[in-house]
């Protein structure tokens, strides 16, 4: 025996065909307990299916299932093959789902036996200790179930004194339960093999025979050998087609980000590619949630809806992990509106701070699944012992599946987290780079601020000298000057006093970046009463309609810097107006849960809205200084300072229809609603 030593642990060893006591007997040897355990089986002499003869059978047959396209093919070539070895009534290839349920996918059988292909069977009936076994023991075989069992002698290992642990025999005893099973299914003789997948058990091959069968060691090595092919085939199936698949999704992820990185908003490169997008997960439908925009495609729930999931995913599901179900239904309460259309979801998250997410959709799959017997029954109580029963009816139970869509794949769910990983990397990168071009445009900001400031200074006092000198020659020689020289002298003070002006806001411009805020409460009320009186001298003369809200909300601001943001817009619905019949000057706000918005419309002149991005910028004017004066950086500091308070401004006109000025303000800090 030392020539077999040593095992491998969880594995048999064949050893053949032995000649003991003068007759042949097919030995196998395993390890357990520290023990070595020899089994013998007679063999009788005249026993068809020798190796000799079986296995160049089997060259084809492997050849076969080489060529085979799918798991189906193989699993079909198996049952064929298997019952033609081993001459059993009925081949069943029984596959295992996720939570051990199992189906039978491939079926080879006379009319001895009914048919259980595409039969479901619930997990309780090879319960998780029967499914250990068959990994571990890849063969079993029960000629008879009315065999008398033999008592094992001695019944405990000598050395721990414990039940010998005959997990990996050949020849062991059958559990009562199974027996009574067999005998529920009315199939005397049987035989399973295992298909095992990366130390997972992937399947049975299960025989039966509608009588007592005995199969001889050699055949039943042969179907074992024909199982592990089985394994492998099934498994280089699976892996090939996930293969293709996988390069099928890269490719289709590569085109999405190309799009993405081409466009300023990804989501915008998203929403060019439905066809991608759906193609990704293989879904009906489709969905780009942003905070502001829904982007749908295909078949989807409505807008209100997804929001409506978009809130319980953000409160219930982990944001960095894809979220992904056949069943919505049993997970969400919300689930009634998205039944129809999207039975099956799977969701990631593309932001850790905003609510922004990719939702693919799939709609219920109303389906018939064939149970081999009520699987709500699967066992029984006996009546004078606690021993459990197996089921006693194996007839086709029907059961009608709702609120589910078409199950998600692995690949399909790895496809999306795979895109979400993408879309991530996108976001970091382009978040450092606009980190450091906003490092490079604040350094720029200060340099010019500070040029700005300098040059504005430094010409404030030239500016003044220039008035004075042309001033004081007025007045001192103003007698000797003819005509055209007073008008020179005039036209250089205006020239040099609209510079001087142009200079003071270059000035305050150029301060209003360097200034510290000073925010706090204001009273947007009494601010605005204050800047209508500073205002009353270019009100004199002029018949105005002003309609002005007496319940402006409160701003949260520096108060000094928030009178010049209302100086200017006032100041410019007056300018604006000038030459205007029956003026109307507006002022209001409204308060929105996160910021306070105020608005300031006329009905003067109004603008062309092409032009709208000019408004705000330095120095730009809309109109001609010949028809209205400045110098065009009032609104400028308007956006400067309503910015600087991390706030928004708008505007909106039409030629010779007026103006609406809007700017937004954030709440107190604190104060959100």
């Amino acid at each position: 025996m030392a020539a077999v030593l040593p095992l491998v642990p969880e594995t048999v060893r064949q050893l053949g065909v032995l000649d003991v006591g003068g007759g042949p007997w097919a030995g196998v040897v395993h390890s357990a307990d520290g023990l070595l355990i020899l089994e013998l089986e007679e063999v009788g002499r005249n026993e068809s299916g020798s190796a000799d003869r079986v296995y160049p059978e089997l060259q084809p047959v492997v050849q076969e299932l080489e060529a085979a396209v799918d798991a189906a093919d193989v699993s079909a070539i198996v049952a064929r093959e298997v019952r033609r070895i081993s001459g059993f009534d009925r081949v069943l290839i029984y596959r295992f789902d996720e939570v051990w349920n199992g189906t039978v996918i491939a079926e080879a059988r006379n009319e001895r036996l009914p048919s259980y292909l595409d039969l479901r069977f619930p997990a309780s009936d090879v319960p998780a200790q029967a499914r250990e076994l068959y990994r571990l023991n890849r063969l079993r075989l029960i000629p008879n179930a009315a065999y008398d069992p033999v008592p094992l002698l001695p019944s405990d290992n000598p050395l721990t004194g414990r039940p010998l642990d005959l997990s990996l025999s050949t020849l062991r005893s059958v559990s009562p339960v199974h027996v009574e099973y067999m005998k529920n299914m009315e199939t005397p003789a049987s035989m399973s093999i295992s298909i095992v997948q990366d130390g997972r058990l992937w399947g049975l091959i299960s025989c039966h025979h509608a009588e007592p069968r005995h199969v001889s060691p050699n055949i039943r090595v042969t179907c074992d050998f024909l199982g592990q092919i089985a394994a492998m085939q099934l498994g280089a199936k699976v892996r090939m087609a996930e293969a293709a698949q996988r390069v099928e999704r890269q490719a289709i992820q590569a085109r999405l980000l190309t799009h993405m990185a081409a466009v300023e908003r990804f989501t915008d490169g998203l929403a060019d590619q439905p066809e991608d997008l759906l193609a990704l997960t293989q879904a009906a439908g489709a969905a780009i949630v942003t905070e502001e925009t829904i982007y749908r495609v295909g078949t989807t729930p409505s807008e209100g809806t997804i929001r409506n999931l978009i809130g319980w995913l953000d409160e219930a599901q982990p944001h960095d992990e894809v979220f992904a179900t056949e069943a919505l239904g049993t997970v969400y309460t919300g689930a009634d509106d998205l039944v129809a259309t999207g039975s099956g979801v799977i969701a990631i998250s593309i932001s850790q701070i905003h609510r922004s997410y990719i939702l693919w959709f799939r709609p219920e799959v109303e389906r018939t699944v064939r149970w081999g017997g009520d699987p709500r029954k699967p066992v029984s109580g006996g009546s004078n012992d606690l021993r459990l029963h197996p089921r006693k009816s194996f007839e086709t139970w029907k059961e009608t599946v709702r609120l589910h869509a078409a199950p998600w794949s692995d690949a399909e769910v790895a496809a999306a987290a795979s895109l979400r990983s993408a879309i991530i990397s996108i976001v970091m990168r382009r978040a450092e780079e606009l980190a450091e071009l906003t490092q490079e445009l604040q350094r720029s900001n200060k340099e010019l601020e500070a040029f700005s400031y300098s040059v504005s200074h430094d010409l404030r006092a030239p500016f003044r000298h220039i008035v004075g000198y042309a001033e004081l020659l007025k007045s001192t020689a103003g007698d000797t000057l003819d005509v055209r020289s007073h008008r020179y002298v005039e036209t250089i003070i205006e020239s040099a006093l609209s510079a001087g002006k142009l200079v003071d806001d270059l000035l305050s411009f150029s301060q209003m970046g360097r200034t510290t805020l000073m925010p706090m409460g204001v009273d947007m009320n009494r601010l605005l009463d204050e800047v209508l009186r500073m205002l009353r001298p270019e009100m004199e003369g002029r018949q105005i309609a002003w309609t002005i809200s007496r319940e402006l909300a409160p701003a949260w601001g520096d108060p000094s810097m928030l009178r010049q943001v209302v100086q200017n817009l006032l100041s410019n619905a007056l300018k604006y107006t000038r030459g205007e019949d029956g003026v109307r000057i507006s002022v209001w706000s409204e308060q929105r849960p996160k910021e306070t918005v105020y608005r300031v419309s006329d009905n003067g002149v109004g603008f062309e809205m092409a032009y709208v991005d000019k408004l705000f910028g330095v120095f730009q004017r809309l109109h001609r200084i010949e028809e209205f004066e400045g110098t065009g950086i009032g609104l400028a500091n308007v956006r400067r300072i309503v910015e600087r308070h991390g706030g928004w401004v708008h505007a909106e006109g039409a030629v010779g229809q007026g103006a609406v000025f809007s700017f937004g303000l954030p709440v107190r800090p604190g104060t959100e609603a």
